[in-house]
């Protein structure tokens, strides 16, 4: 294996999370007895560029042809869409004669407000499925993956674009290279590119190894990311921290030519990750402990549950999840069931580990005593949305950073138990 960043050949072991299946084949009833593909998890550093990354074993066609994630089923996830279009709009200058391109724009979560503010748009989403249900939103979506190629046509039949964004999209692609070639041939040259990533900082200081899956090639930091980005003339020129999806950096770049000195968001970004060790290989080191302490408690407490006698189920079915499912052994015998609002996944069972998934009324019919809500990320929408369960003393679980437990006592008071 060498970098697919700068081809250096000096990779070093990060974290090896053993061998699953890839996190969003959602198995059918019938396919129970068949055989399950397998494939190595194991999270390396380059020592020259500092790009964490794991071997490309799947392809993006393998994942993404047909997608069982859509993104308008996070309530949150729209409205920071939402917030992120007002932004922009005032940033970029954005009006009825400006033209915006999302690369990966799953089911229109965003390209719908860009829709209603009556800016032209396109958007550029792989998974058939998840596309069409962007269209029947009425926005204009191309079902291809981006390469070159598609860049430079788009390019030529439309225009080039005053704003391509790339929301959870520049972890996805093997081909490193190319892609960020693409991004820039489809931004205007005076135009504007932002992305959205999860922070390799939040990753190793927190330990969230269940971030790490085989649709996700590679995990930035500002530096790393910063440096890809200049290998196609971008320059990075702003940088926000935000809390979606455990701790995310979204990205402003410009093409070179009018990149100005970036603002001090970016130098203090640089230092923080500086700071926290980051800029040097030593600084990753302890995300193995972490990750193995972390599964030694969710494992203990599961059993100490079913040692009680409780009845335990899931909330939500992400990809994160089936990383910590299959990761700490996790089976129907610790957790019966989970739930998830996307009607794709109901009837199915998570990969590897083989627990079934149904609609979220079924938390509501059976009144069991834990929720484990996989995708904790999302603690304060989800938390909202099973206040109820307090109802007849159930508990939600939030398993990472560390576990968490919000108890029918605590909810009342405000507060949280641990």
């Amino acid at each position: 294996m060498t970098c697919r960043l700068c081809g250096g050949s000096h990779l070093r072991s990060i974290l090896d999370l053993g061998a699953s299946p890839p996190c969003e084949r959602f198995l059918t009833a019938t396919g129970l007895d068949e055989m399950e593909p397998t494939y190595p998890l194991h999270l390396r550093l380059c020592e020259e560029c500092l790009l964490l990354q794991i071997p490309a074993l799947i392809t993006p066609e393998d994942t993404f042809t047909e997608y069982a994630y859509f993104s308008s089923y996070s309530d949150s996830w729209v409205a920071h869409a939402r917030s992120f279009v007002d932004a922009a709009t005032t940033r970029v200058g954005l009006d009825n004669d400006s033209f915006v391109i999302e690369v990966a724009s799953n089911d229109g979560y965003l390209l719908r407000h860009v829709v209603d503010d009556g800016i032209a748009c396109l958007g550029i989403e792989p998974s058939a499925n998840v596309g069409e249900a962007a269209r029947v939103k009425g926005v204009p979506t191309e079902t291809a993956f981006l390469d070159e190629g598609l860049a430079e046509s788009i390019r030529v039949e439309h225009r080039p674009a005053d704003l391509v964004v790339a929301n959870n999209v520049y972890a996805h692609v093997p081909d490193l290279l190319g892609f960020t070639r693409s991004l820039r041939a489809l931004v205007a040259d005076d135009g504007w590119v932002s992305i959205e990533v999860h922070h390799a900082l939040n990753l190793v200081s927190l330990g969230q190894f269940d971030t790490i899956y085989h649709e996700h090639f590679q995990y930035y930091t500002v530096l790393s990311a910063s440096r890809a980005l200049a290998t196609a003339g971008l320059t990075v020129v702003d940088v926000e921290m935000l809390s979606t999806h455990g701790g995310s950096i979204r990205l402003w770049a410009r093409p070179d030519a009018v990149g100005a000195v970036p603002q001090s968001s970016v130098a203090i970004a640089l230092e923080i990750e500086r700071s926290a060790g980051l800029h040097e290989v030593s600084g990753y080191l302890g995300l193995r402990n972490k990750a193995e302490s972390i599964r030694q408690e969710l494992v203990r407490f599961l059993l100490d549950q079913r040692a009680l006698g409780k009845r335990v189920v899931g909330y939500g079915a992400p990809g994160k999840g089936n990383t910590l499912l299959n990761y700490c052994g996790i089976r129907p015998d610790l957790l019966e069931y989970t739930v998830d609002r996307n009607p794709y996944k109901h009837g199915r069972f998570t990969p590897g580990t083989r627990i079934p998934i149904h609609p979220p009324a079924r938390i509501d019919d059976d009144k069991p005593d834990v929720v484990v809500v996989l995708p904790w990320n999302l603690e304060t929408e989800i938390t909202e949305q099973l206040r109820h369960v307090a109802d007849w003393g159930a508990e939600l679980v939030y398993p990472l950073p560390q576990l968490r437990r919000v108890s029918h006592d605590a909810e009342s008071a405000g507060g949280r138990c641990s």
